[in-house]
């Protein structure tokens, strides 16, 4: 296959979803739609990918760089429609090699597969190629004017006759063109419709008068559904997470619950895994194989190790990493740490910037006191060591392998392998006293 320029049309500011935030930055799978939308392109082989914004839409740029190096960037000032925001990016297209696709930048559940399908009709010897699919209600789409397999143009529904729109075969996302052929008819596109705008559907029809040949493809409904407001972005989430769940439980992952577990655009899960109902995985999560992550739990930014088991109501964040056959409890938060193999952290726990040594056993109510209103420091407990329940460690702090901290200390210093650290007042007991403070408290009740 020859190359493939993709322009991404991504420039529409998007008030129907009633935000200041760009629309193709509103998320499905924790990726931004536009995320989704470049994936696609680059996972089908697109070598080079133009994303065309709108003023003031740096934050877009900021998210795809972080996805995919190499895009390049241009900008619509003007709302001209679709045709004119494709035609920013000839400094792209002026020397493109192959074909040149445009593709519209709201589709978050736009798959490879229908880049492989446009593909396909291209390798096959046409000129152009669209996709199109068949909605259930075609109201509102442009609708495929087709004779056979060729596609003569593209009718939109503004400017379509009454029998026109009684075609259920309508334009989806994706129009590509053999290069030469897009560079000579984009230029060629009036605005003598409905909306007075540029179309870049238009160029179907011109590629025929020319003599051109244009076939089509045709994507599942659901691959091509559009994000216009925040109904149908929680509709595209609800599809997007189906698929994951599906995907997961056929590659070995048990879900107990499919429907209350929610899966990030990039969760990686290996087989033998067993998930309990309400868990949330956030981005940038890893789980090896033989875990068991139980109910409520909130994962994100985390890799945990085989053998390893999490929650019930536990919160693993960014940079948490657990080592093989690690323990994290209820109501355990860990964040920037390591947890060695086999350690324990079971429950009621805040463990933050520390580096947990193998088989260390963290007791109840225990926290790293890692931050000190300006800086964050790190805790390093060594290997087998035994924190007792309600201790504050306070870092920097160091403590020894095989030490032993008693229950209720503040730990301020470091602690010597196989030493005992107590960091508490010594008890003093008053006999008699507690009657005295009763009598005392319930009298000063009684007055107010």
């Amino acid at each position: 296959m020859s190359e493939l320029l993709t322009i991404v049309l991504a420039a529409g500011e998007g008030t129907r979803m009633k935000s200041a935030r760009p629309k193709v930055l509103h998320t499905v799978g924790g990726l931004p739609i536009v995320g989704h939308v470049v994936k696609a392109a680059h996972g089908a082989g697109s070598g080079q990918i133009a994303v065309v914004t709108g003023p003031e839409h740096g934050a877009v740029r900021e998210a795809l760089a972080k996805l995919i190096p190499g895009i390049t960037y241009f900008e619509q000032t003007e709302r001209r429609g679709t045709a004119h925001a494709a035609s920013m990016a000839e400094p792209a297209y002026i020397g493109a090699q192959g074909h040149v696709a445009i593709v519209y930048g709201d589709h978050p559940l736009l798959r490879s597969e229908n880049f492989e399908a446009i593909k396909a009709r291209l390798a096959a010897g046409v000129d152009a190629a669209i996709l199109g699919f068949e909605p259930a209600d075609p109201t509102g789409y442009g609708r495929f004017i087709t004779n056979g397999e060729k596609l003569l143009a593209i009718r939109e529904h503004k400017d379509a006759s009454e029998d026109e729109r009684r075609i259920g075969l309508c334009n989806a996302c994706i129009l590509a063109f053999r290069a030469e052929v897009f560079r000579e008819l984009i230029g060629k596109i009036g605005t003598s419709n409905a909306q007075g705008e540029f179309y870049a559907t238009d160029l179907v029809e011109l590629a025929n008068d020319a003599g051109y040949t244009v076939g089509y493809a045709v994507a599942p409904e659901e691959d091509v559904m559009g994000v216009n407001d925040r109904v149908q972005l929680a509709r595209a989430e609800a599809i997007f997470q189906n698929r994951r769940r599906e995907e997961m439980m056929r590659n070995g992952v048990t879900l107990i619950d499919p429907q209350s577990v929610y899966f990030s655009h990039d969760t990686e899960i290996a087989a033998d895994v067993e998930i309990e109902p309400n868990v949330v995985f956030g981005p940038g999560v890893t789980v090896e194989r033989d875990v068991v992550i139980h109910a409520f739990s909130h994962i994100e930014g985390a890799h945990i190790g085989a053998k390893s088991s999490v929650g019930p109501f536990a919160r693993l964040r960014p940079d948490a990493v657990l080592a093989e056959g690690a323990k994290v409890g209820n109501f355990v938060e860990i964040k920037k740490a390591n947890i060695g193999s086999g350690a324990k952290v079971s429950h009621l726990t805040y463990i933050g910037d520390a580096d947990i040594g193998a088989r260390v056993n963290i007791g109840a109510g225990t926290i790293t006191c890692n931050y000190d209103g300006y800086n964050k420091a790190r805790t390093v407990i060594g290997e087998g060591a035994f924190i007792g329940s309600n201790s504050a460690l306070v870092a920097p702090v160091e403590i020894g392998s095989g030490a032993y901290v008693a229950s209720g200390s503040v730990i301020t210093e470091p602690v010597a392998d196989e030493a005992l650290g107590i960091g508490r007042s010594r008890q003093i007991n008053k006999p008699g006293y507690g009657k005295i403070l009763n009598e005392r408290f319930k009298a000063q009740k009684e007055k107010k």
